[in-house]
């Protein structure tokens, strides 16, 4: 967590040394005109972009469909030719259209049958990844606008100016230098936490909580646009507030993002008919049961040659490697509805000590050799049904 405390304060470092890059030269030259960013100088300029792009990361489609056609209805008509391809009819259309079906979706979601609106949901999921990547690409010249007000049309600031040479520079390419990564890293991290509410619909069971959740982005949306439009210095305010919870949060939504990616694409694809677990290293999540990393860590279980598992992982699934053993007990194969779990036993009480994807469906067997486990136990949900049709009759008769 200080890691990414210490990330948000650098972000804001950078945020204002981009500014005041190119403040000394913007207040010594001739007010610029109004661009299609902000107020046309770079403070107000910074601050509408900031608000567009933690709007646009909140939720990708809207944010780009509904910036691209505001920027489309605002040009002149002999400019929307020139405008960047988020602000084409032939990109917004779409994307507003699509919009609307996931609005009806979500609208008729209170009275659709779980097994009809877990898959809707699991493709809007591959959506928000899909519309996620694509909205990156609208950032980078977002960010890059910010100082377009300075230079325009690239020349001197003081025409014809000799006396002050150091006055005249441009150094609005230092600007564009900072604010790309910092729109980059606001963006990644506001994008990534709000993904995270379509993983939460996901696992939900309930409608309505799906419901608040959606509500809950949807006014969150709506608060970036509403301060905004009250005063682009009240919304970059509200905005950075945003950006900077979710870099603290940026560690926690990630896990959670690979965790829901992982479990939907194994559910999407039915993939547990064509897998088999391999009988030394398999991949899986850390459990509320290993201690010593955050729960939802993505790695590779694996047997030591003298005994032991041990389970490694990388930060961010990029980073250097690391390697945590796994403590040595009692542990058996947790057998659940949708996936395995490796349970720690400790006298009457258990502990999840690694939860596979559903892709391990049905490889138990494999598991409990792969894991030196001492066997299989059904858990959850599968435990009840399996503990109904034992009191019904309806099966064998199990300790």
């Amino acid at each position: 967590m200080k890691r990414q405390f210490r990330l948000a304060a650098t972000v804001g470092l950078l945020f204002l040394l981009s500014l005041g890059s190119v403040i000394p030269t913007a207040s010594a030259a001739q007010p610029p005109a109004v661009n299609a960013v902000g107020g046309g100088t770079p403070g107000l300029d910074a601050a509408s972009t900031l608000s567009q792009i933690t709007g646009i990361a909140i939720s990708p489609l809207v944010g780009v469909g509904g910036v691209g056609a505001y920027r489309y209805f605002h040009a002149p008509a002999d400019k929307r030719a020139s405008l960047a391809w988020y602000a084409q009819p032939w990109f917004w259309i779409p994307a507003l259209l699509l919009v609307g079906v996931c609005m009806a979706k979500d609208a008729a979601g209170t009275i659709l049958p779980t097994s009809l609106k877990k898959p809707l949901d699991v493709l809007e999921l591959f959506e928000n990844k899909a519309s996620g990547l694509i909205a990156t690409g609208a950032v980078v010249p977002m960010a890059m606008e910010v100082f377009k007000s300075i230079h325009p049309d690239g020349a001197s600031l003081f025409p014809g100016e000799t006396s002050f040479p150091l006055a005249a520079m441009d150094f609005s390419w230092l600007g564009n230098l900072l604010m790309v990564p910092i729109a980059l890293m606001v963006y990644a991290s506001v994008w990534v936490v709000s993904h995270t509410i379509h993983v939460l619909i996901l696992i939900s069971p309930f409608s309505t909580v799906d419901a608040a959740l959606k509500s809950f982005r949807a006014g969150l949306l709506a608060s970036v646009v509403g301060t905004h439009w009250i005063s682009p210095t009240l919304g970059a305010v509200w905005a950075g507030i945003i950006a900077v919870v979710c870099i603290v949060l940026s560690g926690w939504a990630f896990r959670l993002a690979v965790f829901g990616h992982v479990f939907a694409w194994d559910l999407l694809t039915f993939r547990h008919r064509r897998f088999t677990p391999d009988s030394r290293l398999n991949w899986a999540f850390s459990g509320s049961g290993l201690n010593s990393i955050p729960v939802r860590t993505y790695g590779t279980v694996a047997r030591q040659d003298g005994g032991g598992l041990i389970f490694k992982h990388r930060r961010f699934l990029v980073l250097a490697e690391r390697t945590t053993p796994i403590a040595s007990g009692r542990h058996e194969i947790g057998r659940g509805l949708l996936h395995p779990e490796l349970l720690r036993i400790e006298g009457d009480s258990t502990s999840c000590v690694l939860n596979f994807p559903p892709r391990f469906k049905g490889g138990e067997t494999v598991l409990v050799s792969a894991c030196d486990a001492g066997g299989v136990r059904d858990i959850g949900l599968r435990a009840a049904l399996t503990w109904i049709k034992t009191a019904l009759g309806f099966g064998p008769a199990t300790a």
